[in-house]
């Protein structure tokens, strides 16, 4: 590989996974029905024991949401690739709405502003869903 420059990554510990799902904020959602895919990148919340997705705008008849309920193993991506210091996790398992109550105070200290794509922000709605985290794995470059 003459004409391409690279780095060398490795394999992250579980101490590794661990902070670098804390520090993260935002993902990739990658869903299925049968043959489609549809990705979508979202807001994520990790406290060590739970991966919830903040998942915005999706009424019942939704792409979004038809590709929610079609899925049965989710893959979700966080990464981070504008440094040198590039890493990146893939996490897989089954996704469902989380049903506990969570005060807003709470969800403005767990999330990351929203970007509003030509939308009134009283139009967007959002739900909470959990990533039941299956498989977690992720790499690193080496330093």
């Amino acid at each position: 590989m003459k004409h391409v420059d690279y780095v060398y990554t490795v394999g992250m510990t579980d101490a590794e996974l661990e902070e670098y799902l804390r520090i993260g904020e935002h993902g990739v959602l990658g869903l299925a029905d049968g043959d489609d895919a549809y990705a979508v990148p979202l807001s994520y919340h990790y406290d060590g024991e739970r991966l919830l997705l903040r998942v915005s705008g999706h009424d019942d008849d939704s792409e979004k949401r038809q590709f929610l309920e079609t899925t049965g193993t989710t893959t979700f991506v966080v990464y981070e690739a504008s440094t040198a210091d590039s890493w990146s996790i893939q996490v897989r398992g089954p996704v469902r709405e989380f049903e506990s109550d969570v005060e807003e105070a709470t969800l403005r200290e767990w999330f990351p502003p929203f970007r509003l794509f030509d939308e009134a922000v009283e139009a967007v709605d959002f739900s909470l869903f959990e990533l039941e985290m299956e498989s977690v794995v992720g790499r690193r470059t080496v330093e």
